[in-house]
């Protein structure tokens, strides 16, 4: 049995996780895992139930569960009031805490059948397959920050430690041992300590891993080479703000932000969720895309220990793909509503 906590959250998220969970409940069938799913609160939703975006029964929930699925956090009367005091995204900052998840792991791969949509020439797509390990709990987002001379100034401190680079490095090195033996340091080490003590660890444990090559690159040239040669990049290091704008911008190369899952992963329960937002305009019609949310419980089941259906999941999105059954992003002209698209991949994964 595996307990599985499922955040839906706001906007699209409840759509796009009811087809993740059924897609989970298609491989249950096959492979008799025994998913148990159990739901809880996180962000806008929390907050107008209990007025918090993360409710103590939620973390109760995630910290005995074996894995956990969020859907997607945010609400726009939020983002337009900053004045607000709580907000959804404060969830997200604390289950992360809570859960000790301090390396977001951010998969990018083109699609064959989505080349046409992508705004790089097929030329560049063509091979892109690379994931990038992100620092989830230091950095700048979590220093000290504050207003200062009245108001006037404002600081914010980015500080790491060798422990913190240490730990997801080693996730990074072992991911790289397994795909290409090629990993990328991302810094700004020409300008900032923070990067110079990332540079510095990381080329140490490299000695530990001589079969992976290393190479060290700094933000505004990866920023750029993503664009020029995505196909360069096999596995991707890098600290907290520069892997969230990366990420983005790497996002772009698929040609849909729909197509992205994640999982963010460490000392205790792994937590896997779409890349994009909670896209409340979209909510309640049908037409959000739910590959990334099923992609990511493509990664929950490799995390688990269950490759062979995690291989099935990739392999009935692919087979979604080929055959145009996507939503509106993808397919325009003769599109699929959100659930058809899950029933189309349940349904293929369950006859394999």
């Amino acid at each position: 049995m595996k307990k599985i906590a499922i955040l839906a959250g706001d906007g699209v998220g409840p759509e796009v996780t009811a087809e993740a969970v059924k897609v989970l409940q298609a491989v249950d069938k096959k492979h008799a895992i025994g998913f148990v799913f159990e739901r809880e609160l996180i962000g806008a939703c929390a907050i107008d139930a209990t007025g918090d975006p993360l409710p103590a029964a939620t973390v109760e929930r995630c910290q005995n569960s074996d894995a956990v699925l969020l859907g997607a956090v945010g609400h726009p009367r939020f983002d337009n009031d900053p004045a607000a005091t709580v907000r959804p995204e404060q969830g997200l900052l604390k289950i992360r805490k809570a859960l000790g998840l301090y390396a977001n792991i951010r998969p990018i791969k083109s699609y064959k059948s989505l080349h046409s949509v992508s705004p790089l020439k097929e030329s560049l797509v063509a091979d892109v397959d690379f994931v990038v390990f992100r620092e989830l709990t230091g950095g700048i987002y979590f220093g000290e920050k504050g207003r200062r001379n009245g108001g006037s100034e404002a600081f914010d401190l980015c500080a790491y430690s060798v422990e913190e680079v240490e730990r997801i490095a080693l996730l990074a090195f072992a991911a790289a041992q397994s795909r290409h033996k090629h990993l990328t340091l991302v810094d700004k080490a020409n300008v900032l300590e923070t990067s110079r003590l990332w540079r510095d660890t990381v080329s140490k444990i490299s000695n530990n891993f001589p079969d992976v090559q290393l190479d060290c690159m700094f933000v505004d040239n990866a920023a750029m080479k993503i664009v020029q040669q995505p196909a360069f990049f096999d596995v991707i290091l890098t600290e907290n703000m520069f892997g969230d704008i990366l990420t983005d911008e790497a996002s772009a190369i698929t040609g849909s932000i729909g197509m992205l899952p994640s999982a963010s992963v460490g000392s205790k329960v792994a937590l896997f969720e779409p890349v994009h937002g909670s896209f409340p305009e979209g909510a309640g019609r049908g037409i959000a895309n739910p590959m990334a949310a099923i992609l990511s419980a493509a990664m929950m089941l490799e995390h688990l220990g269950y490759p062979e259906a995690a291989q099935e999941v990739l392999a009935a999105v692919e087979l979604a793909l080929e055959k145009g059954i996507a939503t509106s992003e993808i397919n325009k002209d003769n599109p699929a509503s959100t659930s058809e698209v899950g029933d189309f991949i349940a349904s293929n994964i369950y006859v394999r």
